[in-house]
């Protein structure tokens, strides 16, 4: 059969029977297109063990977008791992529909460094949540957004499709992320407060939750607030509140994983309320939280040295 023709039927596939965002699609038919302009491939019995071999070398050479151009670094690992999971995905699906192909489990990932947190002091994020210090509603608004970001652990995405529809006099809601899956996060009393107290001051019948309180959207008449207005906001606190490192969203996301573990929650709820779908990606944390192990190692390590 065809590869390329077997490759769009592969991307409908992951679209519609795995649910995976346009996003996830677009970027896996690239992965793809690169891999089957590198080998030549014409049919799924040209990807051989050694075309792969090829293939991984080419990638592990391949320059990565820099403004250094005078001394340029290579596709990190995690990059290249990328390219090597669409494939394996592709001969997933090869397999599934017993189309002769090279095994999904010939191909290895490559071994990555240990991922590194980017995170801030509990005494930097309480100046980041109490930076939106004004009474107008821009204030409110900015305030409430932080305020949840915090409490729930929401990526900026999932955050920003939210309507304004919540029951707020519940402490939780239903939140549709990654895939599709729908989870409960949880409310702080600080953040329902804030809501409580911004969206009483909206004026305005947009049905999104957080809204640009300027011009509305040229493109569909809406003033929902984008994920990229999001990282301005956060971006725009964390200078005023003195924080010289650069804080993202997703660095309160960090912080509310942090939180809860340093104050004795199990990985497995942290891994759920987070809407991780692999306990490993959750397990990032576990070494910067180990209280106990800290605890251990003051109270017991070379007590009776002088």
């Amino acid at each position: 059969m065809d590869i390329q023709k077997l490759k769009t039927e592969f991307l409908e596939y992951i679209e519609i029977e795995k649910g995976r965002s346009l996003k996830t699609v677009e970027n896996y038919d690239r992965y793809l297109k690169r891999f089957l302009d590198f080998s030549k491939a014409k049919k799924p019995g040209d990807i051989t063990d050694e075309t792969i071999r090829k293939f991984r070398l080419w990638l592990n050479r391949q320059p990565a977008p820099t403004e250094n151009k005078a001394s340029p670094e290579t596709l990190k690992k995690k990059t290249q791992n990328y390219y090597l999971i669409a494939l394996r995905g592709f001969l997933k699906y090869l397999n599934k529909r017993n189309i002769p192909s090279l095994p999904p489990e010939r191909i290895e990932l490559a071994k990555t460094p240990e991922r590194s947190l980017d995170l801030i002091s509990a005494d930097e994020l309480e100046r980041l949540l109490r930076a939106p210090d004004e009474n107008n509603l821009k204030s409110l608004r900015d305030r409430a957004i932080l305020e949840l970001l915090f409490s729930t652990g929401l990526r900026v995405s999932e955050l920003c499709s939210l309507s304004r529809d919540l029951d707020l006099s519940k402490d939780e809601f239903s939140v549709r992320g990654k895939g599709e899956k729908v989870r409960v996060v949880f409310l702080s009393e600080q953040a329902r407060d804030m809501l409580k107290e911004y969206l009483s001051k909206r004026k305005d019948m947009d049905d999104a939750l957080f809204v640009n309180l300027g011009k509305k959207s040229s493109q569909n008449n809406s003033l929902r607030l984008s994920p990229r207005s999001v990282e301005r906001i956060v971006s725009y606190y964390a200078i005023k509140a003195g924080i010289s490192k650069q804080v993202t969203p997703h660095i309160l996301r960090h912080s509310f994983a942090t939180d809860l573990l340093q104050n004795g929650a199990d990985l497995r709820s942290v891994q759920q309320m987070l809407g991780h779908s692999n306990i490993s990606t959750t397990q990032i944390y576990t070494h910067l939280t180990d209280k106990h192990l800290r605890d251990v190692h003051k109270n017991f390590h070379s007590k009776r040295r002088k």
